[in-house]
């Protein structure tokens, strides 16, 4: 296959698998879905969508949030991990939010990534999940499997990132990268992974990375 074709089979297969798309981290407005993606860095959605009913039952917005304290928060968010950082990167946002935006998420890249512990990531999918805007945020999944898939060489998310935005068209951005992430959870993950039912990859997937699966599993 070209790589034309190889992106045209990995849309359509994509889109066969999934033709409607859940968003993972459970939320209901910008906000409260800004808190849960910073909460989710290295911790699971299924953790993030446990805790987050319980900091939004206190706080869903920002001018709730700053009433509380950063101590309150670190022991609500406790089981997603890194909870002195998280909590208070939560409490300084909320009151950048309040003091520059008056209590709204901004909709754009720059001023999302001046927020505390908002990275390029978290503002992609800000953009992307809460106003439509098309961004294409880099997982660990979407890393794997763009390398699997001979999609990017795998160096950064970075160079993944620019990879991914340059072969698939700008329209399909906002679903693709869910269901890459989707499909990888599924059918291609880092461990336990099944070639046999991969079909992406098995279709068209890097063949040294192929062939290393075959040699293992014959042993």
């Amino acid at each position: 296959m070209t790589k034309s074709e190889r992106v045209t089979f990995v849309i359509n297969t994509l889109k066969e698998l999934y033709p409607t798309i859940p968003v993972p981290l459970d939320h209901k407005d910008p906000y409260t879905l800004l808190i849960a993606v910073l909460l989710s860095a290295q911790c699971t959605d299924v953790r993030v969508n446990q805790i987050t009913p319980l900091l939004f039952a206190k706080a869903d917005n920002p001018f709730d949030m700053v009433k509380m304290s950063i101590e309150e928060i670190k022991e609500i968010i406790k089981p997603c991990g890194l909870s002195p950082m998280k909590s208070k990167g939560i409490f300084g946002l909320s009151q950048i939010l309040i003091e520059k935006h008056n209590g709204e998420v901004p909709k754009s890249f720059e001023a999302l990534e001046e927020l505390p512990a908002v990275g390029h990531k978290t503002a992609s999918v800000v953009m992307s999940q809460a106003f439509g805007i098309p961004a294409f945020p880099v997982d660990t999944h979407i890393h794997r499997l763009m390398y699997r898939w001979n999609l990017s060489n795998g160096k950064s998310v970075q160079q993944t990132e620019k990879d991914a935005k340059s072969i698939f068209p700008k329209e399909l951005w906002n679903d693709l990268h869910l269901q890459i992430i989707w499909y990888g959870r599924e059918y291609s993950p880092a461990r336990g992974w099944n070639l046999e039912k991969d079909i992406i990859t098995k279709t068209i997937g890097r063949k040294s990375i192929i062939d290393e699966y075959y040699k293992k599993t014959s042993r």
